[in-house]
């Protein structure tokens, strides 16, 4: 049984974020040199990425609840 609805669109927005402050910290760090300008295409590629994963993921569902509702 789940406590509650997976949000695969919040978990991808999260990744990305993560993975930006792990890059900026290992710049930070001296680990490795990363320029101040890639975070723009991180950060908006990966909240579209996400906001699409998660209007699919209320299609389908929309989708499957709607089928349940019809055949119950």
């Amino acid at each position: 049984m789940l406590r509650h609805e997976p949000r695969p669109g919040r978990l991808v927005a999260g990744v990305v974020l993560v993975l930006t402050g792990v890059l900026y910290a290992g710049d930070a760090g001296g680990a490795w040199e990363i320029p101040w300008f890639v975070a723009i295409p991180l950060v908006t590629g990966g909240l579209s990425l996400a906001g699409a994963v998660a209007f699919l993921t209320g299609r389908l569902r929309r989708r499957r609840t709607a089928g349940r509702t019809a055949t119950d």
